[in-house]
C-alpha cells in the first residue's frame, strides 16, 4: 500500500534556472510521510500526543531529473521494513506530464526510530499503539 501526495514545485523552492534545489526532496519525503500516516486513520500530531516521536535517522535521495517551477508532483511513498523500534519509508518523486503521463524524478529512502518524547529513549510501537503496528505490518 503507498500514499500518492499531490505537489506543485513552488518559485521559492527553485534556483535561478528554475531547478528546485536539492533540500526540498526531504521536505516533499516529509509531505509524503504525513499522508501515508494518514492513511491508517491518525496523524503525525496525534502520534506525538502519545507520546511518541520519529526522529530521521537516514535519509537518501538518488536524483535522475531535475524538478522545475510549477511542475505538478505526485510523491508515492510506503513503508519499506517495519519492526517494533524502526520504521523505513520509500519514495518515489514523479512529474505529471500534461498528456498525464509521468516522469520519474528522483527516488529515496528515510529511516526513523519510534522514540519517548519525554526521556528520548527508544520505545516499543508494538506495545505503545499496538492497532497501528498491526495494520502498517500487515500491508508489508
Amino acid at each position: 500500500m503507498h500514499s500518492r501526495t499531490k505537489l506543485t514545485v513552488r518559485y521559492a523552492e527553485t534556483d535561478k534556472m528554475g531547478v528546485a534545489h536539492h533540500s526540498c526532496y526531504p521536505i516533499w519525503f516529509e509531505a509524503g510521510r504525513t499522508d501515508y500516516i494518514k492513511m491508517y486513520g491518525i496523524s503525525y500530531t496525534e502520534i506525538e500526543e502519545k507520546g511518541i516521536i520519529m526522529p530521521l535517522t537516514d535519509l537518501s535521495c538518488k536524483f535522475i531529473r531535475s524538478a522545475k517551477y510549477e511542475d505538478n508532483l505526485i510523491i508515492r511513498t510506503k513503508v519499506m521494513t517495519l519492526s517494533a523500534a524502526r520504521i523505513s519509508f520509500n519514495y518515489t518523486v514523479k512529474r505529471i506530464n500534461e498528456d498525464q503521463t509521468e516522469t520519474e524524478l528522483a527516488y529515496g529512502v528515510t529511516e526513523h526510530g519510534f522514540i519517548d518524547k519525554d526521556t528520548f529513549r527508544p520505545i516499543n510501537l508494538r506495545k505503545r499503539l499496538p492497532k497501528l503496528y498491526e495494520e502498517i505490518k500487515a500491508t508489508l
